[in-house]
Order: structure tokens, then sequence, then C-alpha cells
């Protein structure tokens, strides 16, 4: 595939939620290769000015409930505003993503799959069952995938996503990356879907 779009996404994420099914579509129609990739954004953040949730403003916090109300009911998506399990340690998770992709299974559906879990269903996905139940469901050897994540490859392969990101003046979570160009948010892909277009 000549498109290749990298995608920098936080597994946690609402917003990634929120635009996955989206970037799955885009990726199909313009048979675009997707590189997966669920970096650290505490570290992102470290440098880029971006705060975590906990540590922002009220006002912004306020904000951001209502305009996750409004994207799900645009999009018309399941999404539970408070889910029972966020925040939660989402490393085992990104790590189990990072080896489904060096194995060639697919990333982009298992990614979307946790972060469904998380926003949909109200899952726990801190829980290594709750992960190896996800990757089954969506035809994963689950076996497979965490002997990849117990070799330590992807926690180093997630450090050096991470390090690339920072590098590329990637700043939040989703972020789609087309050549130079940085698509920062759901709210963005109709944008990629232009650029990917010409």
């Amino acid at each position: 595939m000549d498109k290749v779009i990298d995608y920098y996404l936080a597994l946690i994420s609402p917003w990634t939620y929120l635009g996955g099914d989206r970037l799955i579509d885009i990726a199909a129609r313009h048979q675009a290769a997707v590189n997966v990739k669920p970096v650290n954004f505490g570290e992102v953040f470290a440098v880029s000015g971006g705060l975590p949730l906990p540590k922002r403003a009220p006002q912004r916090q306020a904000y951001r409930m209502m305009e996750l109300k409004r994207w799900r009911d645009k999009l018309n998506i399941p999404l539970t505003l408070e889910p029972a399990y966020f925040p939660a340690d989402e490393t085992l998770a990104a790590h189990m993503v990072i080896a489904a992709r060096e194995r060639g299974d697919d990333a982009l559906a298992f990614s979307q799959a946790i972060l469904r879990a998380v926003w949909a269903e109200e899952a726990n996905i801190a829980d290594p069952a709750t992960l190896v139940t996800i990757a089954r469901s969506c035809g994963l050897d689950a076996d497979a995938v965490m002997s990849t994540v117990e070799s330590g490859e992807p926690e180093r392969l997630r450090a050096a996503d991470t390090r690339e990101a920072i590098d590329r003046g990637v700043f939040g979570a989703p972020s789609y990356v087309l050549g130079d160009e940085i698509f920062w948010g759901q709210d963005r892909v109709e944008f990629l879907d232009a650029a990917l277009s010409k």
C-alpha cells in the first residue's frame, strides 16, 4: 500500500474511541495501511504542555463532558460518559496491541475493540483476563500475543514509538499522521479523508 497512516492513540481515550470506526472505514476506502501506535501520552504531555484529565481546570472538564454527549449523539455511538473502569492502566493493553501489530494481526480492529470495551461495555482493560477475552473475540491467538508481550519487545517498541511521536510534533490523542501532516482529534478525520483523496 502506498498510503500509510501513522495512528498515535491512547487506549483509554474516549476521543480515540469515537474516531476509531471512521478511521477503519477511511483506511479501507483508500486502501491505506495504518500503523497502530499506542504511545505513552503521559510522556507526550510532559513535553507538549498537555495535562492529564484530573489536573485540568473544572471548566475544561465540564466542557469535555458536554462535548462527549454531543459527539456520542451526533455519531450515534454507544458511549458511557463515566464508565466503571476509567481511568485504568492501559500499559498491558498497549503492549498487547503492539505485540499484535508485530505479529501481523489486525492491531487496528483490536485497538478499537479495547476502546469499545472501556466506553461501551464498561470492562476493565487493566485486567489481563479481560484483554485475553477481547483478543480472542478479534480472532487473535491470545496466548501467542501474551508470549510476545512477555518477551519485553513491545515495551521497548512503545518507548520508541513515544519518542517518535514527540519528535514528530504529536501532542494529543488521537493523532493521525499522513506524511508530515498531523490531523489531531476525532473531529479531523474528514480532513484526513480528504488528504488521502489527493
